[in-house]
């Protein structure tokens, strides 16, 4: 079961780009983020012409996540728990049947932030702390989960080209690389990272459109993979679909996935 992350930075901005990456890519499930459509217009009939079922949880000019499925879906979950009031589309989490076993997929996208300190930076925290008691309920279940998606944190000083100019911002300030830190110590596994444990630069996933950045490789990884050691057990593969950087018209973040036996 190969599982992806794509944020594409405006669903309607990027389809000409999934659309040809779905095919290329083939994986089986894939969780989009920053959508940024209300979920009665999102361009769903293309996508299921090629054969995926869709599944949004959309919200107008921003954010927005979504699940893309070629395998039996179930149990869809809209919403972190713990935020009664909050109305950014933040979360999403679907069971996939497998030709094993079902898989718990939890796509995210995670609040940027900035300016930090501020209110943006304390809804950050926030938001992490109550993901870090989701990630705990996931854990206790005992199944293969997939928690996937723009983390919007720079975990190392690796993990980005040039950290010197990420050390006032809101995805490499400590507090943040800190709350990264307490979910991945319950026991996940960075599928990205022990892919390639040696390296000291990089890989990167976003490249920002302004000051050249993918012209100078300027990235930073903030799109992750964890898994559950359920799931760490089943992992063959994972990897990061670069060139979709240098594709026409491309997000600023490429796909990251994961292969399981499952």
């Amino acid at each position: 079961m190969k599982i992806a992350s794509f944020n594409v930075n405006g669903i309607k901005a990027r389809l000409h780009q999934l659309l040809a990456w779905l095919p290329d890519a083939q994986p089986d499930v894939v969780v989009l983020q920053e959508i940024k459509s209300v979920d009665e217009a999102f361009p769903a009939e293309p996508i299921e012409d090629l054969g995926w079922s869709v599944h949004t949880h959309g919200q107008k000019s921003w954010n927005g996540v979504a699940v893309l499925s070629r395998l039996a879906v179930e149990d869809i979950r809209r919403s972190l728990p713990g935020g009664e009031t909050d109305e950014q589309a933040r979360w999403i989490e679907a069971v996939v049947m497998g030709e094993h076993r079902a898989v718990t997929v939890a796509g995210l996208y995670l609040p940027n932030g900035n300016p930090a300190p501020g209110p943006k930076y304390d809804y950050k925290l926030a938001w992490m702390e109550r993901m870090r008691l989701r990630a705990a309920d996931l854990l206790r279940t005992e199944q293969p989960v997939v928690m996937l998606g723009d983390y919007n944190v720079i975990p190392e000083a690796r993990d980005a080209a040039r950290p010197e100019n990420w050390t006032g911002d809101a995805l490499y300030l400590p507090e943040s690389r800190a709350a990264f830190r307490r979910i991945l110590h319950q026991g996940w596994t960075d599928a990205i990272r022990v892919r390639d444990l040696q390296a000291t630069r990089g890989p990167f996933t976003f490249w920002d459109y302004q000051r050249r950045g993918w012209d100078r490789d300027d990235g930073i990884r903030i799109d992750h993979l964890l898994l559950s050691p359920q799931a760490a057990d089943l992992m063959r593969d994972a990897g990061i679909d670069r060139d979709q950087r240098a594709t026409e018209k491309p997000s600023d973040h490429v796909p990251v996935w994961v292969d399981l036996a499952a």
